[in-house]
């Protein structure tokens, strides 16, 4: 069998795809680092209006930066970190949100959403695939719940989007 051979190419792109698990928890707890500091930094340029939903979303990122980062630390995964696993799809969309846009000091409320919409779809998708491809344990359980806790964030966020574009802004009546 060549390196042209269907079941070949296959067998070597799936290889291609698989990291440790110290190397996904890397890439995630950078994904987490970078969201806590894009919510940090925009609190002070945002309208009120959305102040409220990016200091909860940079509380709850640096929450999921803390448990990525005591995860690494912990002794009883210690034996899996060099574990490969599969690599979600999503994989290089989920990194292209490590690099933060450049929203200015008075960035509109509707670039504000759809840059977190992006990131919390990104965010939910991969971890729902690394859940899937982890066996029963903590590691599964943590990818799990960040799934689910993603998917929270990212309907809140479509919700704001709706009202602040359809409504002229969140909470504003018609």
């Amino acid at each position: 069998m060549n390196e042209h051979d269907e079941g070949h190419s296959a067998a070597y792109k799936r290889i291609k795809s698989m990291q440790t698990l110290g190397e996904i928890l890397e890439v995630a707890t950078s994904f987490e680092k970078s969201a806590f500091d894009f919510y940090t930094a925009l609190i002070p340029k945002v309208s009120k209006n959305l102040r409220y939903l990016v200091e909860e979303l940079a509380d709850e990122e640096k929450e999921h930066y803390e448990l990525f980062t005591k995860l690494a630390k912990n002794p009883d995964i210690e034996s899996q970190i060099h574990d490969k696993i599969q690599t979600p799809v999503e994989d290089r969309r989920f990194s292209d949100y490590i690099q933060l846009p450049e929203l200015g000091d008075n960035p509109d409320d509707q670039a504000i959403l759809q840059y977190a919409v992006g990131r919390e779809d990104a965010a939910m998708k991969q971890y729902r695939e690394l859940a899937d491809s982890t066996e029963a344990g903590p590691i599964h359980d943590l990818f799990e719940y960040l799934s689910y806790e993603e998917t929270m964030h990212k309907r809140e966020l479509e919700k704001l989007y709706y009202e602040t574009v359809h409504s002229g802004g969140p909470g504003s009546a018609k």
